[in-house]
């Protein structure tokens, strides 16, 4: 399943390293972050719960960039 989330991120770099390290979320089978629309596309592994990875991933992010925001 993928969906598709509005976020805001700073800069290109940043949007770079929020997509790597949302990728290294459990649950997360691929993600693409796009500065330009700010726009976070998620595809989710097969059995997992969208609702309880998007918090993980909203958590991993922040570590990453402070200033990052996510529409769940």
């Amino acid at each position: 399943m993928k969906k598709q989330y509005k976020i805001e991120v700073d800069c290109a770099n940043c949007a770079r390293e929020i997509e790597e390290a949302a990728g290294k979320v459990p649950g997360v089978a691929s993600v693409s972050v796009s500065f330009l629309t700010q726009k976070m596309e998620v595809e989710f592994s097969e059995g997992s719960n969208p609702d309880a990875v998007m918090k993980q991933v909203k958590k991993t992010c922040c570590r990453i960039e402070p200033d990052f925001t996510i529409e769940l």
